[in-house]
């Protein structure tokens, strides 16, 4: 597929799906690579062959749907906002939760991919917090649209370069050594619970102490579409709770009942 044809059909079709175009300039060819695949079993030529039968098969909107989704993830991405929760934003709840006489931290990691990020907040509160906070329990949900992303999440094997950002000590610490991957420790699996979800169809039941949606709904979404997932994830935060979006990511305008807690580096708090 032409790169120029390849974006005249984005351009088109991610509208219809609530998506927008400028977040997958970076990353446009893995989903070429998907629709061309998806073309060859149709057995479609053409892009424009593939539009027209869209335009006749409205039940093919939602394979292409999953074409469009966007798993980019490792350990411990973007190294100082972790260091920030670490330092600041996870004491200061646990200190809230002992406050409110409360023995769990509840947290929801939405768009969790493979298991990297959940597990690295696993590894954060383990190896970093535990010991100050003894009476305090970290509980965290982790989500995603793909079903092989959790079942990779629920297995917990990773390569070396997955771990590439992890701390020495975590990799050592946190992982048992197989011949080619790195699995995750038991004890650090069992705080994470993995669910497939689509957050534009569908929401926990429970409220949360931090969720962390980075990458996902900010990059991705449409204007409205983000204004009505931030309202919802506003609502499913606890009073004095943390929301966390990417670096570079900015939420959209209005009134949400957030104050910035480091803008820096994409954490918020719910007034």
């Amino acid at each position: 597929m032409k790169d120029v044809e390849g974006v005249q059909f984005l351009q088109w079709c991610l509208p219809r799906l609530r998506l927008r175009w400028p977040g997958y300039r970076k990353v446009r060819r893995q989903v070429y690579k998907r629709i061309q695949r998806r073309l060859e079993t149709l057995r479609l030529s053409t892009v424009a062959d593939y539009r027209r039968y869209l335009e006749s098969h409205p039940e093919e909107w939602t394979v292409l749907d999953s074409l469009c989704w966007i798993s980019i993830s490792r350990f411990y991405r973007d190294k100082a906002v972790f260091e920030f929760l670490e330092q600041e934003v996870l004491p200061s709840l646990a200190r809230q939760s002992l406050a409110e006489d409360e023995s769990v931290l509840r947290c929801w990691s939405i768009g969790s991919a493979g298991g990297e990020e959940p597990y690295s907040l696993s590894l954060l509160w383990k190896l970093k917090l535990h010991a100050q906070f003894l009476t305090v329990r970290l509980v965290i949900l982790a989500t995603d649209i793909d079903e092989q992303a959790i079942a990779r999440a629920r297995r917990g094997y990773y390569s070396s370069g997955c771990l590439k950002d992890l701390p020495e000590e975590w990799r050592t610490q946190g992982f048992d050594r197989t011949a080619e991957e790195f699995q995750i420790k038991p004890e650090y699996r069992e705080p994470v619970t993995f669910l497939v979800q689509d957050i534009r169809e569908a929401v926990p039941t429970e409220t949360f102490h931090l969720i962390l949606c980075r990458y996902l709904p900010f990059t991705y979404f449409d204007a409205s579409l983000q204004d009505k997932t931030l309202r919802c994830l506003v609502g499913m935060m606890r009073t004095g709770g943390a929301l966390v979006i990417g670096k570079g990511e900015t939420l959209p305008p209005g009134e949400f009942g957030l104050i910035p807690w480091s803008e820096e580096e994409g954490v918020y708090r719910r007034a």
